[in-house]
């Protein structure tokens, strides 16, 4: 999608990665009036942005990233019209349920949180569940409701950010890796490997997996670990699951996601994460994993037993060992900003993180709390000498289940 060719250009902004992050950034920063040109070293949505299991869940997530993930539903709403083409957004609800007591007591704990943040749940257990879900296993004993949330296709959504805000202007190009990045008596300064210079007054780190090795540039870390997702889609079959669905655990080996898509195809994800390497860019899915992808589908669903895994695929994806991502500006340079880190949790919240972001970058403030995001969270402690020390646990954070589920 390069729209130009030029080895030297100046913009306002400058974005490094063309994932859900960055490309919905540069389109409304461009809905701000601001030039705009982003940098991705493959192509748009290659990585995590289009390898991740296109749930577009709001439940589940910890407390502060819901203000960000409602902002993030409405334009998903809106998205048909806002990019002028179809992301196969579909708002069939998300369903969470629970083989254990105490996860099941947890549900009805969250939903009273939620609530406050304007996420309505609905919590069955026993009976009323079983009448509502009745393809459901023996084991569930509860089950959490959003019924305003969905799923969407991964493939589509980043580039369809990409291409809208082309549309409007922004300078994307693709296929260009960036191999120096450093602050400037004017702004920014951006050398790809390639040769092609960039300048701009503000700069934009929205790379994923590869936003550490650009932070350190500026002094500054986070210690980022990379995972492969573990994702397989089934054969077409009658369309019948309409609402996506996860098991909440902590157990690694019970956890299982699914969605169906109007095709009848069962998309599926979940089970301990494979082999995944920055420095190659490439992930891997285990055979073995598969496998027990396929155990706890049965488990969860009896009646899906019969069904053949027809493509498996990974990518990918940080982590941050809290659990939450880094969103918001620098601790040590005056227009830098971030956005990377998303725990296997990003493309639903992605359109409203670019939506924030954009305006933090255009005003210079924005309504959403960016706090508990900030970078310097991982600055060195007081008599620790190892940066990028890992932060005392989010309180506010939910327990870590294994099943995030996008």
């Amino acid at each position: 999608m390069t729209t130009s060719a030029s080895p030297t250009a100046q913009a306002d902004v400058l974005l490094i990665g063309g994932g859900i992050m960055g490309c919905s950034t540069a389109l409304f920063l461009r809905r701000h009036g601001l030039s705009v040109i982003l940098l991705e070293r493959q192509m748009t949505g290659q990585q995590a942005s289009g390898t991740n299991f296109g749930g577009v869940r709001r439940q589940g997530r910890a407390l502060p990233q819901l203000a960000m993930s409602n902002r993030a539903l409405r334009i998903w709403y809106a998205a048909r019209d806002l990019l002028g083409s179809d992301v196969e957004f579909l708002p069939s609800g998300h369903t969470r349920v629970a083989y254990h007591a105490h996860d099941a007591e947890y549900f009805d704990d969250y939903a009273t949180a939620a609530r406050e943040y304007g996420l309505d749940l609905e919590v069955l257990h026993g009976t009323a569940m079983r009448k509502r879900f009745p393809f459901l296993g023996p084991e569930v004993l509860a089950a959490s409701i959003s019924p305003l949330d969905g799923h969407a296709n991964p493939r589509l959504a980043a580039p369809a950010f990409a291409r809208a805000a082309a549309a409007l202007g922004a300078d994307i190009r693709e296929n260009v890796s960036v191999q120096h990045v450093e602050k400037t008596s004017t702004g920014f300064r951006v050398e790809t490997t390639d040769a092609q210079v960039f300048h701009a007054g503000r700069l934009a780190i929205c790379a994923g997996a590869w936003s550490n090795a650009f932070a350190t540039q500026f002094g500054e870390s986070a210690p980022l670990s990379v995972r492969g997702p573990q994702m397989a889609v089934t054969e077409p079959v009658p369309y019948v699951f309409r609402s996506s669905m996860g098991v909440y655990t902590s157990i690694k080996e019970e956890s299982i996601y699914f969605r169906q898509i109007p095709r009848g195809n069962i998309i599926l994800g979940g089970g301990p994460p494979g082999p995944a390497d920055a420095d190659t860019s490439r992930a891997a899915v285990l055979p073995e994993n598969t496998v027990g992808q396929l155990h706890q589908f049965r488990r969860l669903v009896p009646a899906v037993a019969p069904l053949h895994i027809i493509r498996v695929w990974s990518g990918v994806e940080s982590y941050l060992p809290d659990g939450e991502p880094v969103i918001g500006e620098s601790g040590t340079t005056e227009g830098l900003y971030y956005a990377f880190g998303f725990c296997g949790s990003g493309f639903q919240i992605g359109p409203g993180v670019g939506e924030t972001l954009a305006e933090l970058i255009a005003t210079g403030r924005t309504e959403i709390d960016l706090q508990p995001f900030s970078i310097q969270r991982f600055a060195r402690r007081q008599g620790d000498d190892t940066p990028g020390a890992t932060p005392a646990p989010n309180t506010n954070a939910t327990p870590s289940p294994t099943a995030t589920s996008s």
